[in-house]
């Protein structure tokens, strides 16, 4: 299967050309018309991409990776007998390159977040030639979006991309995808909306993509669909491919995902919270479809309920198979989480379930998730092999931000730093540390205070993906 491709541009020491996309917003039911002659099919796109274009830039971010002093704890010669040696270099140049959609006219910028991710400089370069520093207002790793600022002066304008409605887009709808792929220069594409909802792409949370065959390569992150209109109707982010290069297959994130993160970011928000189901959920499959008595496997099973959580609250049950939110058809559970994801905080939206054989509808109140314990975040430091983890207590909130699986006890690792003792032994971002010693972890300050202990050999066991790893280091 050819992998997934995140469409930025990753460099070392190099620079590279960068580029940007864009794909259409859909014309509203009664406006789609087919050629009706060939003089009709040789007209032109090119009012739509005057219209588009100007609004579309060229995203640079980088960072100086200064050398750091190594860590004294690689001169412990028990450290270097238990988790080997390794040298840092350090000193380099880390460049992305992508692009971006101007939204708003005091100079809102969207991007992709794998493009600005770890990132710290960030410039941006208009199509009529100008260039800026931006500043990162904004990044959301779940939706894989980010919000940049243009810092300009105060009588700087800047042309701005109409953002349309993606939930209007239909299989067939002409796209034009504008950019700079490979550094060439802009350049226009031209195909259809191939599919809609494609929720198995595994790049980011919210996995609810539309795809096209507008041709799209790398260095199109975070460019723009726009459609016939000239509106702004997705943000493309990957294509799938074996070569590297456009096959015809690329994936854009809606622009009503778009619409809350831009929100955010205009209120002065710096995460965005997005509703809670406080319920989980399972794809159907055939099997468990005929077993539900269903005709086809579409919609979303419901696992579990959390007593405390607004599903509950509804009324949603164990058992009930949710087909559809606030009348829009759900096809799996990423279907489920891209059409709460996509509300904003506050008031009602209404679930339609299948129990046992009959169609119900079900309020679900737009809440937050609690921080319920708090995360006390804690970076573990000391000798032990989770020294360099930073983990957070497990609540609703920290399971949704940190898209943590299988958490139902310990403590969650939501980072590892380089080159420490806990990136050598191989703990991971996700993993939920359930005891260590022999000692169970209920919360940060548990696994502080064990790990700051001294014994020769360390026993840990790991939650991992739902598989509970034990290990035995030293000895």
């Amino acid at each position: 299967m050819a992998p997934i491709k995140l469409l930025s541009a990753r460099i070392v020491l190099a620079a590279l050309g960068l580029a940007l996309a864009l794909s259409a917003p859909s014309r509203a039911e009664e406006s789609r018309v087919v050629p009706q002659s060939a003089a009709q099919i040789k007209l032109s796109f090119a009012p739509v991409v005057k219209k588009a274009a100007p609004a579309v830039v060229n995203v640079y971010a980088q960072r100086v990776e200064r050398n750091r002093p190594r860590n004294p704890l690689f001169d412990d010669p028990i450290f270097r007998r238990f988790f080997g040696d390794r040298q840092r270099s350090g000193g380099a140049t880390a460049q992305s390159l992508g692009s971006g959609v101007i939204v708003d006219p005091s100079g809102l910028v969207v991007t992709n977040n794998h493009v600005i991710a770890n990132m710290t400089d960030v410039k941006v370069a208009l199509s009529d030639r100008r260039e800026f520093p931006a500043e990162i207002l904004l990044r959301d790793p779940r939706s894989d979006l980010a919000i940049l600022r243009i810092k300009a002066p105060k009588d700087a304008t800047f042309p701005v991309l109409e953002m349309g409605d993606s939930d209007t887009l239909q299989v067939g709808d002409i796209a034009l995808a504008i950019g700079d792929p490979f550094g060439v220069g802009q350049t226009v594409t031209q195909g259809i909306i191939s599919a809609l909802a494609r929720t198995e792409i595994g790049i980011s949370d919210y996995g609810f993509f539309i795809q096209t065959d507008a041709a799209i390569n790398p260095g199109n992150s975070g460019g723009a669909l726009v459609g016939i209109d000239g509106r702004l109707i997705g943000i493309n982010s990957a294509i799938f491919s074996q070569s590297g290069g456009s096959v015809g297959i690329g994936f854009a994130i809606p622009v009503n995902m778009v619409k809350d993160v831009v929100a955010t970011a205009r209120a002065g928000g710096k995460e965005v919270h997005r509703p809670w189901l406080g319920a989980s959920l399972q794809n159907l499959n055939r099997d468990i479809a005929d077993s539900l008595g269903l005709d086809r496997p579409t919609g979303a099973l419901v696992t579990d309920v959390d007593p405390k959580g607004p599903a509950a609250e509804g009324g949603l049950r164990q058992g009930d198979v949710i087909t559809a939110v606030d009348g829009k058809e759900v096809y799996d559970s990423g279907s489920v989480g891209y059409r709460l994801g996509a509300k904003p905080i506050g008031g009602l939206a209404s679930l339609s379930i299948l129990r046992d054989g009959k169609k119900l509808v079900v309020p679900l109140k737009l809440m937050a998730a609690p921080e319920r314990p708090p995360r006390d975040q804690l970076t573990i430091v000391g000798s032990s092999p989770f020294s360099g983890a930073t983990v957070v207590n497990i609540s609703p909130a920290t399971i949704e931000e940190f898209s943590i699986a299988h958490a139902h006890e310990g403590v969650a690792v939501i980072g590892v730093a380089d080159d420490t003792p806990a990136s050598v032994v191989g703990v991971q971002k996700g993993d939920i540390v359930l005891s260590l010693n022999g000692e169970k972890i209920h919360n940060t300050r548990d696994l502080q205070r064990v790990a700051g202990g001294n014994p020769y050999v360390w026993k840990l066991q790991i939650n991992r993906d739902g598989q509970v790893i034990t290990s035995v280091i030293g000895g």
